[in-house]
């Protein structure tokens, strides 16, 4: 996605990625009830088990400590795969996945990377080859900051600045569920140095948005404060615009991003939790359109996906159906979007990037 988007748009994509998992799952009720049970609800692996049973779903502490070394070991996994020849544009043609492999999109990828290869060639010629830019990737980790015990256990000082840092993650978020201004997670985030994220919902008014932003980043700090839209593909037309126009009038400095998949997630008939690939897009465009009648930058897209071919979100160039979603439905969260719906969105926003840029 980001190759698609950084060469085909022609600006820079920095790349910040969930990976181990949803490992601490806000939720809306404390409990769940099936069939007459009623039990604690999952609420991530790192603090009880999704099986519906007394002995899953009580909380046990050793899922910290196996949260972390997955976490550890998915992190070094990662710097492997950026610097150790994985990420190298050479390899551009080797990316592609083979159950995409027939597809229209997997056709346009081919053309996008025929046109890298021809840019690498011409670079060589000009002496330009060796150039770490074109063979290493940055990376970086983020995840939502929502078991406040977990995060406390990361916090260190730096000990040339005296600032604190988080270092469970690079960058860290907090929920539309728990940006009360007067709540303990934004009392700890304003307290650490790293990059913040917030969720805005449409329940976000102008007010609590301009108080929650001079509480996370009182002095203004462009990079500081990422504000990740998530209205749905419905709502984001009406609450966008005065939340941009509050925030451009007091002169704060953020970056826009969009959510497209949590305010679109719908409850399919055969029971499944879903999202219609038509309403993300639906919620991308929108996001776009709206930054650009304001005169405001969209900056940034914030998305669930996998490289496995699963069946979690219907439609796409390849459409999934309803009816096809137990074929490949593999998560145990939220529904997430597969490599060829991924590619699609990539480029789309590259399209929509460019016609911004002109």
């Amino acid at each position: 996605m980001a190759i698609v988007m950084t060469f085909a748009a022609g600006c820079p994509v920095v790349k910040v990625g969930r990976m181990a998992g949803q490992f601490a799952k806000p939720r809306s009720a404390n409990d769940e009830t099936i069939n007459g049970v009623t039990l604690p609800a999952y609420r991530g692996d790192i603090v009880n088990g999704i099986g519906f049973d007394e002995k899953s779903r009580v909380p046990d502490p050793e899922r910290l400590l196996q949260s972390y070394h997955q976490s550890t070991a998915t992190l070094n996994l990662l710097r492997a795969f950026a610097q150790g020849g994985f990420a190298d544009l050479h390899q551009v043609h080797k990316w592609n996945l083979d159950f995409i492999a027939n597809s229209a999109l997997a056709e346009k990828y081919s053309q996008l990377a025929d046109r890298i290869d021809e840019t690498l060639a011409f670079m060589r010629a000009c002496g330009m080859d060796s150039s770490p830019q074109l063979r290493e990737t940055s990376f970086f980790t983020a995840h939502e900051a929502l078991l406040l015990n977990y995060e406390e256990a990361f916090v260190r000082r730096d000990s040339l600045t005296n600032d604190y840092y988080d270092c469970s993650a690079h960058m860290l978020w907090i929920g539309d569920r728990t940006r009360q201004l007067d709540g303990a997670h934004v009392e700890f985030l304003r307290g650490v140095n790293n990059p913040i994220g917030v969720k805005v919902g449409p329940s976000m008014n102008n007010e609590d948005l301009i108080r929650l932003i001079d509480i996370l980043n009182p002095d203004n700090d462009p990079g500081r404060l990422n504000l990740i839209v998530r209205m749905g593909a419905d709502k984001v037309g009406d609450h966008l615009p005065q939340l941009i126009r509050a925030v451009e009038g007091e002169g704060k400095q953020v970056l826009w991003s969009c959510d497209p998949m949590h305010a679109n997630t719908i409850k399919a008939s055969s029971g499944y939790k879903t999202r219609d690939f038509a309403q993300i897009l639906g919620e991308v465009k929108q996001f776009f359109q709206v930054h650009d009648a304001e005169g405001s930058y969209a900056g940034g897209i914030h998305i669930e996906m996998t490289g496995q071919n699963v069946t979690e979100c219907i439609g796409g160039a390849n459409p999934i159906t309803e009816d096809g979603l137990s074929d490949r439905y593999h998560t145990h969260c939220d529904p997430r979007m597969n490599a060829d719906q991924s590619l699609e969105l990539a480029f789309l926003i590259a399209e929509t990037l460019k016609q911004v840029k002109r």
